[in-house]
């Protein structure tokens, strides 16, 4: 059995202000952290024998991990497009957009489109690239979406569009 992993598709590049900022300041936390690690790790590999020694391979794994994630953000950073302006037609989604819906037993969900690499911090945050941001984008208010769920088909009615 091979260890291939298809290469994962691309991510939009669109983040919101608030989004890149919350990116930005992660970036410096990293690398302050790393610094700590970095001191710490020294002092775990002057102790001696490192294959025994459970600080060292706590604080090599710990570094491997910042390392890994500020790479990530490194590359990241550079190829992503803020978007903070609002549309001209406010009727109708894009991104950056704060969706209210209601399901076929009028329960109210709202959510907002953002960026792939924002879409963790909120609770009703959803990612531009899922299913349901891609079937509700450039439709207007009042329009009906169909979305394909794991439990099967969901109907949603566009009750309200707002912007930032």
């Amino acid at each position: 059995m091979s260890r291939y992993r298809p290469p994962q598709p691309k991510k939009a590049p669109y983040i919101t202000a608030a989004g890149m900022q919350s990116l930005q300041d992660e970036q410096k936390d990293l690398w302050k952290r790393r610094r700590h690690v970095v001191e710490a790790l020294s002092a775990a590999a002057a102790e001696g024998d490192r294959s025994e020694n459970a600080e060292y391979i706590y604080r090599k794994k710990e570094l491997r991990d910042l390392d890994r994630r500020i790479r990530y953000l490194q590359k990241r950073l550079p190829n992503l497009t803020i978007v903070d302006s609002k549309p001209s037609d406010l009727e109708r989604v894009f991104f950056g957009a704060t969706v209210h819906l209601e399901d076929e037993l009028e329960t109210l969900r709202i959510y907002r489109i953002v960026g792939p690499d924002e879409f963790d911090d909120q609770p009703n945050y959803i990612s531009v690239d899922s299913p349901l941001a891609r079937s509700l984008l450039n439709k207007a208010l009042g329009d009906e979406v169909i979305v394909n769920a794991p439990e099967g088909e969901k109907a949603y009615l566009i009750v309200n569009i707002e912007y930032l």
